[in-house]
């Protein structure tokens, strides 16, 4: 099993960090992971991606031409990623702030409501745990034990105790993705 994952965005949607606690739930499960951030100078309202390969052989190289899953949180991140998403891939997205809706036919297409549903919770910052959790629900390549695990690992220990709040939001993820087309 191999999964080519791009997540894209603008920086302070917690990009980087989704990546992050991603990979290091790969390394609770005994995987190959490879994690590879890409941010403007702007950071804060620029736009970011992350790619992340988690394997179960070795990674030859971060680089990649095209991914089997992307995790799209804005317009132009599903402009620059649609296309690059394989034939049969699966594409993520939060509608919010999408004006132009995906159009390819050749690829699984699901989106969260991660803004509404991260405002129901009473935490913008668990948006992109809802978000984690959304992918979670349709790609299945990682336990809810190691995203806990993983959440540990890149959170500050100060921060762990905001470890159950974030697992409730994946789980808000898992229970609120639709399904917008299926091969």
């Amino acid at each position: 099993m191999t999964e080519e994952i791009i997540i894209a965005g603008f920086g302070g949607q917690g990009v980087l960090s989704m990546g992050k606690i991603l990979a290091y739930s790969g390394i609770m499960q005994d995987k190959e992971v490879a994690w590879m951030p890409s941010y403007g100078p702007e950071m804060r309202g620029g736009t970011a991606n992350v790619t992340v390969i988690i394997s179960d052989e070795r990674i030859s190289s971060p680089i990649l031409q095209k991914f089997d899953t992307a995790i799209v949180l804005n317009q132009q991140s599903l402009d620059k990623f649609e296309e690059q998403i394989k034939v049969g891939g699966t594409l993520v997205y939060d509608p919010n702030g999408i004006t132009k809706e995906p159009t390819r036919k050749d690829i699984n297409i699901y989106k969260i409501e991660g803004n509404a549903l991260a405002t129901e919770l009473g935490n913008a910052k668990t948006f992109n745990m809802i978000i984690l959790g959304a992918f979670m629900k349709v790609k299945p390549i990682l336990s809810l034990e190691d995203v806990e695990k993983g959440l540990g690992k890149s959170l500050p220990e100060r921060h762990h105790k905001l470890i159950p709040m974030n697992m409730k939001a994946v789980q808000c993820g898992m229970d609120n993705i639709k399904v917008v087309q299926e091969l």
